[in-house]
Order: structure tokens, then sequence, then C-alpha cells
């Protein structure tokens, strides 16, 4: 107990020694996580895949930024990418597959089904026929809406369960007409 308040310590006192060197516009992202033996670790490096409790703030500068994506959306993102299969036609699933995906501050592209071929023929290929709404994270499709099993997959592939308040998604695509 009394090795973790002083490792605590210690981190909170590097983290305000760093920001006392920055410079006044400079920024800089420090993590904190922890590695398998449990201790602390505070960098400005990105951790480990392995590492727990990852934690990231952004010091130093006086504009006031946007939230970042939360870490484990950022490296969810770069190793199971999301894609919503969609069509204009799909209206209520498709409306609460975006909504639940918005929620969790996922980005995401989103294909038209029905209007592109290639993207109809990329649903044939992962559902056996044209349906929607499909959403493929990384290489694991979920066919139709429903929020239990799209929570699983985005859950199983890493990504953060709520986004950051403040936090901009950029917005899919605006569908072809």
């Amino acid at each position: 107990m009394l090795r973790r308040q002083r490792q605590r310590a210690c981190g909170l006192a590097a983290i305000a020694l760093l920001a006392s060197c920055l410079g006044a516009q400079a920024q800089t992202n420090v993590y904190r996580w922890v590695d398998s033996d449990g201790k602390v670790h505070f960098t400005d490096a990105p951790p480990p895949p392995n590492a727990k409790d990852v934690s990231q703030k952004r010091l130093g500068g006086d504009a006031v930024a946007a939230p970042q994506m939360p870490y484990a959306t950022q490296q969810a993102a770069k190793r199971h990418p999301v894609t919503l299969y969609a069509s204009a036609k799909c209206g209520d699933p498709c409306e609460q597959g975006r909504a639940l995906l918005a929620k969790r501050g996922i980005p995401y592209n989103e294909r038209q089904a029905d209007t592109n071929p290639a993207d109809g023929e990329k649903v044939k290929q992962l559902t056996g026929k044209l349906q929607v709404p499909v959403l493929l994270v990384g290489e694991k499709p979920v066919v139709g809406f429903a929020d239990e099993p799209w929570q699983a997959a985005l859950d199983a592939a890493g990504y953060a369960k709520t986004a950051l308040p403040g936090q901009v998604t950029a917005q899919p695509p605006s569908a072809p007409r």
C-alpha cells in the first residue's frame, strides 16, 4: 500500500516536472500504464500492447483542444477498423447502428451496399446474401443490428465503451445518390 502511494507520488511529481519543462505553446501526451509486474510507468511514448490500466493526458499549451479518442479506441482502430455496410432503404436498423457507434465514439467507414456494386459484392461475400446492416470489425462480420452482438464484437476488438466527453468522431461520408 505504501509502495503504491510512493509510486503515485513519484508519478505525479514526474508529470508536474514534465509540465513545467514544456514551453507555453508545446503540448505532449503523457501515458500512465501498469506493466505485468504491477509497476506503474509514466512515459511520453505509447505503452506496449500488453500494458494494463492505460490512461493518457495531454499536457502543455494554452489552447483548449477537442478531446482525442480514448487510447483504447485509437489502438483498436489500427488493429480492427470498423466498416458499416448500409443502404438508403435500411431505416431504423442502420440508424440504431450509427447511434451505437457514435455513442462509443468509434471511427468507421460507411459503405452503401445498394448503390455501390463492389460494396454489394463484399456484403454477399461476407453474409451469403445482400442484406444490411452489416458491421465489419476487422475481419469479423456481424449481420443485422442487435445491440448485444455489436457491443460484443466492438468489446472483443478492444474499443472503448464510451466516447470521451466532447469527443468529435469523424462522420462517415454521406451516402451516394
